[in-house]
């Protein structure tokens, strides 16, 4: 990751206006998403990689909901431009604009970028490879930001690891 941003991987994205987020918004993602398999997943990761966006996994998520995209692509840029939040400049986690973009806080910077990619016509109705692709065109970018994505998950699904108690069990 480190060798492709030193050789000048360059960073696309459009000029941002702000996206009001409101202290019930805030709130209400945590509690939202307390019991989704996803939000436990996400902040494991960030706690593996030591990422400062750890405690806004909930925002992620809903962010990613609210906009129909899969789940771990905000993370996962978040991680590739900016190590998720430790060399983020003016609540700009995905070096959004160049990394010119200014974000009135981090939560406001993640719901506005998924509003982008998710609403605008440059993005919208496109897979992951085509968002990334027009996120950057460096050919490299979807393979670098694809790569974090699987060790999020290694789908957009998560399977919830359940129990298995057999009654037919015989012991000797």
């Amino acid at each position: 990751m480190k060798k492709l941003i030193s050789n000048g991987l360059m960073i696309a994205g459009m000029l941002s206006v702000p996206v009001a987020v409101t202290n019930s918004e805030v709130l209400g993602a945590a509690a939202e998403y307390q019991n989704d398999p996803r939000l436990e997943t996400l902040k494991k990761f960030f706690q593996q990689w030591d990422c400062p966006v750890r405690d806004l996994s909930a925002e992620f998520l809903r962010a990613a909901d609210q906009h129909k995209l899969d789940w771990r692509l905000l993370p996962s840029i978040s991680v590739v431009e900016s190590g998720g939040g430790r060399a983020a400049r003016n609540n700009n986690l995905f070096g959004w604009d160049g990394g010119r973009a200014i974000f009135s806080s981090l939560r406001a910077g993640i719901h506005d970028v998924a509003s982008h990619l998710g609403t605008s016509k440059l993005y919208r109705n496109k897979d992951v490879d085509g968002i990334l692709r027009t996120y950057n065109p460096n050919a490299d970018y979807p393979g670098v930001v694809k790569s974090v994505m699987r060790r999020i998950s290694p789908s957009v699904e998560i399977m919830v690891a359940t129990p298995c108690y057999s009654s037919n069990r015989t012991t000797k």
